[in-house]
C-alpha cells in the first residue's frame, strides 16, 4: 500500500503565500453533514490537495489520484526539469514531442487566448518569472524596460504544434499554464474517480474544486466563496453545487504590498502590470474545471462589465463577481 505522507516542515514556507487560494472554498468541509467520507491530502502542483470520498472508498482509489496527480505536475511543471513544459522552454526554438495530455491542454490554453485576443496567454512566463510571485524574496518591482522586454516575448501566436511536437517560434518565449493547468488536471481526476464508480466525491486541487454527484443524501454541496482580504473562512457568498467545478482567482490569493500600492499575481498581458480591472475576485461554476480555471483569469482581467457579457455569451457557466468595494454581483439566485 502508498501512502503519501506531507513533511509540513518542508512546505510551511510555500504554504504562506499558497494557503489563501488553497483554503478560498474553506466552507467545503465545515458546510457538510456527518456523512460517512474519507480524505487524502497531498502536497502537488505547488500547492495543498485533497480528495474526499463519501460512502464507500479504497486505497486504489485515493493512490489512483495522487499518482495522476504527481503525473500531470511532472509533464506541466515550468519549474521540473524534464518536463513537457520545461523541455519546450529550454528547446531554444527547436521542435519538441511531447505526451498527447500536453497537446491537448496547449490547444485548449491556445483557444483561450484567441478567444480573448491574448488577454489571456500560455507564453506569459517571462512576465511571470519577473515578478516572481509566490516566491519568499517577492517585492521587487520590475523596471520598465525589464517589463517592456519581457512582455515582447509574450504572444501566443508563437506557439506552434505540428503533430506530436511543440515548437516556440519566439526561442525567448516561455510557457506558463498555471492559469488552466490544475482545471485540465482536477478533470482528469474526476474522470478517473467516476470511471471506477465514484458517484460521491470532491476534489480540491488548491482551492480549484471539482464535485461528483452530490451528498449522500441527495443534497447539494455548500462551498464558501470566501471574501477577499477577510479572515480565511469569512464568506461572501456560500455556493450550492452538484456535479460542477468552482474555481476562483483572485488579488488576494498572491500579492505584496510596496508604497501603499498592491501588486498581485494577475498580470496583465497588455502592459505588464498587475490587473487593475476593478475587481478582487471572480469565482466560475462550470461543468469542466478546465473551463473555470480558464475563465476565471480572463474575466478578472476583463473587469466586471465585460466580464459579466462573456458570461452571459456562454452557456451552463455561472459567475460570482466582488468588485474592490466589496459589492458582490453573481449571474444567478442565490438558493
Amino acid at each position: 500500500m502508498k501512502t503519501y505522507r506531507t513533511d509540513l516542515k518542508k512546505i510551511i514556507k510555500p504554504l504562506q503565500y499558497l494557503l489563501p487560494a488553497a483554503l478560498f472554498l474553506i466552507f467545503l468541509s465545515a458546510c457538510q453533514s456527518n456523512q460517512a467520507k474519507e480524505t487524502r491530502t497531498g502536497f502537488y502542483l505547488n500547492t495543498v490537495i485533497s480528495v474526499t470520498i463519501y460512502g464507500r472508498s479504497s486505497e486504489e482509489l485515493f493512490d489512483g489520484c495522487m499518482e495522476l496527480a504527481e503525473y500531470y505536475d511532472n509533464m506541466f511543471s515550468r519549474t521540473t526539469p524534464g518536463s513537457d513544459i520545461w523541455n519546450i522552454n529550454h528547446s531554444n526554438g527547436s521542435p519538441v514531442t511531447v505526451q498527447e495530455e500536453t497537446l491537448s491542454l496547449l490547444r485548449t490554453a491556445l483557444s483561450y487566448a484567441e478567444m480573448s485576443d491574448g488577454l489571456v496567454d500560455p507564453t506569459i512566463g517571462t512576465l511571470s518569472i519577473l515578478w516572481n510571485f509566490g516566491d519568499e524574496n517577492q517585492g521587487i518591482i520590475p523596471s520598465e524596460t525589464e517589463i517592456t522586454d519581457a512582455l515582447s516575448h509574450v504572444n501566443y501566436k508563437n506557439v506552434v504544434i505540428s503533430g506530436n511536437q511543440v515548437t516556440l517560434k519566439d526561442e525567448k518565449a516561455c510557457l506558463d499554464l498555471g492559469f488552466i493547468a490544475k482545471g485540465y488536471i482536477a478533470d482528469r481526476m474526476k474522470e478517473y474517480l467516476v470511471s471506477k464508480g465514484v458517484k460521491n466525491a470532491i476534489i480540491n486541487l488548491g482551492g480549484n474544486v471539482s464535485a461528483i454527484g452530490s451528498r449522500l443524501d441527495g443534497t447539494p454541496y455548500k462551498v464558501g466563496v470566501q471574501k477577499p482580504f477577510a479572515e480565511t473562512g469569512t464568506s461572501a457568498l456560500i455556493l450550492e453545487i452538484e456535479d460542477k467545478s468552482v474555481v476562483s482567482s483572485g488579488n488576494y490569493e498572491r500579492y505584496f504590498e510596496k508604497d501603499g500600492i498592491l501588486y498581485h499575481h494577475i498580470l496583465s498581458t497588455k502592459n505588464g502590470y498587475p490587473s487593475d480591472s476593478g475587481l478582487s475576485g471572480v469565482t466560475i461554476i462550470s461543468e469542466k474545471s478546465v473551463d473555470g480555471d480558464a475563465l476565471s483569469t480572463l474575466c478578472f482581467l476583463l473587469g466586471y462589465e465585460k466580464g459579466m457579457a462573456l458570461i452571459d455569451s456562454l452557456d451552463n457557466v455561472e459567475a460570482v463577481f466582488i468588485t474592490n468595494d466589496g459589492t458582490v454581483y453573481q449571474t444567478f439566485d442565490s438558493p
